[in-house]
């Protein structure tokens, strides 16, 4: 299993569409992190590149993201990676909550651009 997500630094990108580039996790049937690597974000929106079916490519089944647009939602989801919205923080501490189940979707998109800054996964509220 691989888990993708958009990150700035070391930490969750709030836009998923102008993220610095996408941590990826590898994980084994132990649920633990076996490995880890980057990929560029292209140039531009996200949910008008071909970002979701290169993540399918490359094994991702599951995103942790902070805000997402329902248009990325949709075109990750129709490649069969799962979305969780509303994620902060470091992202490997989030990858590791998440394999422990403490990780739920916020259910919170972002609506042009215009906010939902402010949700946080459960573990870090």
């Amino acid at each position: 299993m691989k888990i993708a997500i958009p990150t700035r630094g070391t930490v969750v990108d709030d836009h998923f569409g102008h993220c610095e580039f996408y941590t990826l996790f590898t994980v084994n049937e132990a649920k633990e992190i076996t490995g880890e690597e980057t990929l560029p974000s292209p140039q531009g929106c996200g949910c008008k590149s071909n970002i979701a079916s290169v993540l399918k490519e490359k094994g991702v089944t599951v995103m942790l993201a902070g805000s997402m647009g329902d248009g990325a939602l949709n075109v990750l989801n129709s490649q069969g990676i799962k979305v969780l919205r509303g994620c902060k923080g470091d992202v490997r501490k989030l990858a590791e909550a998440y394999l422990k189940g403490f990780v739920l979707d916020s259910g919170v998109g972002c609506h042009h651009h215009e906010g939902g800054g402010e949700h946080q996964c459960p573990h870090h509220a």
